[in-house]
């Protein structure tokens, strides 16, 4: 499944970067998509908003404050799901999401993947 991870970072002890390698590791192809400039083992992080597709799950690793400039780019993706990570939780977006038929996860991709449900 081709997931995009909003919130990368270079930053080993952030979860996106974890989340990026377990995805990776699990046999995902995953896009991250940070801020800055930097590289998660081999994948490049994109800075802005890539136009990308087929898109089947963007997870989450940015606090509801800051998803608001990400709403219409993440929903033109028409991704199958978004999973929200701990602390990014929003019921607006989530909100959004349903009406544009995407379903949302409450849930953290870390989990998810270790333990099979991802």
């Amino acid at each position: 499944m081709k997931t995009l991870v909003i919130g990368a970072t270079p930053n080993p002890n952030r979860y996106a970067f974890r989340a990026v390698r377990l995805l990776s590791n699990y046999g995902h192809e995953v896009i991250p998509v940070g801020i800055r400039k930097g590289i998660i083992e081999n994948h490049e992080i994109v800075l802005g908003k890539p136009e990308l597709t087929d898109i089947h799950t963007v997870t989450l690793y940015v606090g509801a404050e800051r998803q608001t400039e990400y709403y219409d780019y993440i929903l033109g993706l028409k991704p199958k799901r978004i999973i929200f990570n701990p602390g990014t939780e929003n019921e607006e977006f989530i909100n959004l999401a349903h009406q544009n038929n995407i379903e949302t996860i409450e849930d953290c991709t870390l989990v998810m993947l270790n333990s099979g449900i991802y």
